[in-house]
């Protein structure tokens, strides 16, 4: 795997996450009780061998940038290579100036130096916000094998009319691509691409020199008779989060130990920022039910169905049921909350009552007391 770099592209995207995303990306949200949503895919990448990442950044990327730090977590802190952080902020004022990314291929294009530095013949490019834990080795194999100028990994499963589409031939190879559908059919992209660097390169070059900046419409599409494009089927976990009620439903569905195991597989880890904090305490005069529960929080209210990180404080009397409780929330004595979201730092107050719905979550933003 020394022949595989890895891109991930993490940027401002229409905001559907709502308060989770004012003060961050999407990829640098909390997921599952001790991760950031770009862990998943950073770690499949160590996981396959990869030593070399660039992480493409644009917008609020501040928490994005004190999570990864150096890369240590994730064995990326290297002298030449590892992991490489590209905030590139001033990159496109001659195009159109509105501060934002409109496609991958114009991401990319913004660093097209460090394009032309990578070593490894291949590269993989992947979104930062899809919970997915992908052998990428595996995808590179059948890339080779096959042939292929690109290969997109796909799923079966559902998703939404605004995901792409492929329609896949015998052997796999995309005869169709489409997106924006009023009735999703065919095979979900999940926005992992392999390809060689060379031909990377040559793509993104040809697409700004047409005014092209999008890698579905400017190549998977126009250039889809011309490229050898082929797609990788992934029968495991998957989901990508881009509204605040699929992130609830994503993560409510960690609570179920099936999926936790397709998702958490001993094989290939899940690696994340370290933690230092200490053993989380439960009272068993209040109680804690089906629960994903980081370390360092002190439970003595009543906790049932929930996601808690770290050092969540629930205290005594306090009911929290079907919630996703982010670090350092403290709900007081008496305090009761359903279907509720709360950010960092936030504090409800004694003997509030915050009634949320599986269908329609309360989000607390960061910070606050209520």
């Amino acid at each position: 795997m020394k022949g595989l770099h890895g891109i991930i592209f993490s940027y401002e995207k229409e905001n559907g996450l709502r308060e989770l995303i004012e003060n961050r990306v999407r990829g640098s949200v909390p997921f599952g009780g001790d991760y950031r949503i770009i862990d998943f895919i950073l770690s499949s990448m160590v996981n396959a061998g990869i030593t070399d990442v660039g992480v493409i950044m644009h917008g609020k990327c501040q928490s994005l940038l004190d999570h990864l730090g150096s890369g240590k977590s994730w064995d990326l802190s290297r002298n030449f290579g590892g992991l490489t952080l590209l905030p590139a902020f001033a990159y496109n004022e001659r195009s159109h100036g509105d501060g934002q990314f409109r496609g991958r291929v114009e991401a990319l294009y913004s660093v097209m130096n460090y394009l032309k530095g990578i070593r490894q013949d291949y590269v993989v490019l992947s979104d930062s916000d899809t919970i997915i834990n992908i052998p990428l080795e595996d995808v590179l194999a059948r890339h080779i094998a096959t042939g292929a100028d690109i290969t997109a990994v796909c799923t079966a499963a559902g998703g939404d009319g605004q995901d792409t589409y492929f329609r896949l031939d015998g052997g796999g190879r995309i005869t169709d691509t489409a997106y924006s559908l009023h009735t999703p059919s065919g095979y979900r992209c999940l926005n992992i691409f392999v390809l060689r660097t060379e031909l990377l390169v040559q793509l993104v070059t040809e697409c700004i020199s047409r005014n092209g900046y999008s890698l579905r419409r400017n190549i998977l599409q126009e250039m889809g008779n011309r490229l050898k494009l082929y797609g990788y089927v992934y029968d495991g976990y998957a989901a990508h989060i881009s509204t605040l009620q699929n992130y609830y439903d994503r993560s409510m569905e960690l609570l179920d130990t099936g999926v936790r195991g397709r998702l958490f597989c001993p094989e290939r880890p899940v690696y994340g920022k370290e933690n230092d904090s200490p053993s989380s305490y439960i009272d068993p005069e209040g109680g804690c039910v089906n629960s994903l529960v980081a370390d360092g929080c002190d439970i003595q209210g009543s906790v049932k169905n929930c996601v808690l990180f770290r050092n969540v404080r629930i205290e005594k009397g306090a009911s929290v049921e079907n919630c996703i409780l982010f670090k350092d929330t403290v709900v007081k004595r008496g305090a009761v909350l359903r279907g509720v979201i709360t950010d960092k730092y936030v504090t409800i107050s004694e003997n509030v009552t915050l009634m949320g719905h599986e269908r329609y979550p309360i989000v607390i933003a960061k910070g606050a007391t209520v």
